[in-house]
């Protein structure tokens, strides 16, 4: 169940539905008194009322013209009948109705009121300008009364609030679809970051959001991701250095039972030596040296033993990787001269917050690794840059590479993969990186072989450059 959606779209909900039937009952009211005002029953009104008022002042001009011919106070045009065919059409016709006067619209439109009249043979016509059109003030009348029936046939008010109401609902619908849609958006990057922090909080540490938005849940999502990340490389130091702490109380307890039998022997053997005669003493030297060589071998044993299991002080300091790491290359050509070194060093010279002697360490190390894995003819690449905070430095070679079980318990003290490793080299390596707030990482070889990534704390502003160049 996504609680966030559904809380926002009850918000919209709150939100919108109160104002928009407020805003459906003001608009309903508004409509309802703008088609009363504007009703087509005051338009009927003013047309029947304009058609009384003509026929009204028709009827008086008809009887003013009437009693003016009547009176002799207007003079009339005479037709004789003997000029039947150059009569006007109006004239013609009242004098083949047989009608003893008749009144008739005559002129442009009807503006003008004609009284005809027979006089024996002859037509008397009087007329007077009636000042309007009659015509076309009847068209106009006929037009609005016609309007006014086809708006009766019609119910414009329910047509107009149906009308109304379906854009309303339309509106309102396209919008909450828009809002489920964005609910979503929103609330599902949450919900996986929600159930990120979940899986982080169970302890898988590879727990990761994915995400590329640019708004403030992107950057919440980038940041988890960084979180998760710098967790998993804490927890995987701090892991490697609690094996080592545990590799290092066993080395302590092995170098002390293994120096405790080495002085009895390394006596006795000595005494036997003294104590021998002339005859047997070739045979009893002989006995003596493999003693004595398998000794040394234990104290070289115990040796590196010692240097795993001491606690060496870090004194961390501002360091040039890219001059620190052609430094240890020019050291060990001498040592190697069969092999091909390179660098690929970065533009910046990054700077490094680390121990010097304990990089040193680290960098011989895999550079003799590597010089022992490329062989005669082989090459090596060392390459410096910075990465996620870390400056890098990364060691190649042209070597056979590392099986899928050489990688799987590469860093564990006492496995070595070399005919005479003691499987210490790059447990202390690591242990020196650890150390330094760092890591030791295998990567992907870029000549063939195999391929390691040293990471270094960057160094803050402010600090001061210390490198023993002498």
């Amino acid at each position: 169940m996504n609680r966030l959606r559904n809380r926002l779209v009850l918000i919209f909900l709150a939100a919108t539905l109160a104002p928009l039937a407020a805003t459906v009952w003001i608009t309903n009211s508004l409509l309802e008194y703008s088609l009363d005002y504007t009703s087509t029953g005051q338009l009927n009104r003013v047309a029947r009322s304009l058609e009384l008022t003509a026929r009204q002042y028709y009827q008086h001009m008809e009887d003013d013209l009437q009693r003016a011919a009547r009176g002799g106070d207007r003079k009339p045009a005479k037709y004789a009948l003997a000029a039947l065919a150059g009569w006007p059409e109006t004239v013609k016709d009242f004098a083949a109705s047989g009608e003893p006067e008749r009144f008739a619209r005559a002129g442009t439109g009807g503006d003008r009121l004609d009284y005809l009249v027979r006089h024996g043979d002859e037509v008397w016509v009087y007329s007077a300008a009636l000042g309007v059109g009659m015509e076309r003030l009847s068209k106009e009348i006929g037009e609005a009364n016609a309007f006014v029936e086809r708006a009766r046939g019609r119910d414009l008010r329910r047509g107009f609030k149906v009308v109304y109401a379906l854009l309303a609902a339309t509106i309102w619908l396209v919008s909450f679809t828009l809002l489920i849609y964005l609910a979503h958006r929103i609330s599902q990057p949450i919900q996986q970051l929600t159930a990120g922090l979940g899986r982080l909080a169970a302890g898988d540490l590879n727990a990761r959001v994915p995400g590329r938005r640019n708004d403030e849940i992107g950057r919440a999502i980038r940041a988890f991701n960084d979180m998760a990340e710098r967790l998993r490389e804490t927890t995987e130091r701090l892991v490697a250095l609690r094996q080592l702490a545990s590799w290092q109380a066993l080395a302590r307890k092995t170098a002390h039972e293994v120096k405790n039998s080495l002085t009895p022997i390394r006596l006795t053997v000595e005494e036997m030596v003294a104590r021998s005669g002339e005859t047997d003493r070739a045979f009893l030297e002989q006995a003596a040296q493999i003693v004595v060589d398998e000794i040394e071998t234990l104290e070289r044993r115990v040796r590196a033993f010692s240097q795993f299991a001491a606690e060496p002080p870090v004194s961390p300091c501002l360091l040039d990787v890219n001059w620190l790491l052609q430094e240890r290359i020019a050291f060990l050509k001498t040592a190697h001269p069969e092999v091909a070194y390179d660098c690929r060093l970065a533009d910046s010279a990054p700077r490094a917050m680390a121990d010097q002697d304990l990089l040193k360490g680290i960098l011989t190390n895999l550079l003799e690794n590597a010089a022992e894995a490329a062989g005669v003819g082989g090459r090596i690449l060392g390459a410096t840059f910075t990465e996620n905070g870390h400056v890098a430095i990364e060691v190649h070679d042209s070597g056979p590479g590392l099986s899928e079980q050489a990688r799987t318990s590469l860093f564990q003290p006492t496995i070595s993969f070399k005919k005479r490793g003691m499987g210490l080299g790059l447990s202390i390596a690591r242990k020196s990186a650890l150390l330094s707030g760092g890591d030791i990482v295998l990567v992907k070889g870029e000549l063939g072989g195999a391929g390691f990534r040293v990471l270094l704390p960057v160094a803050g502003n402010g600090g001061q450059t210390h490198t023993d160049r002498g």
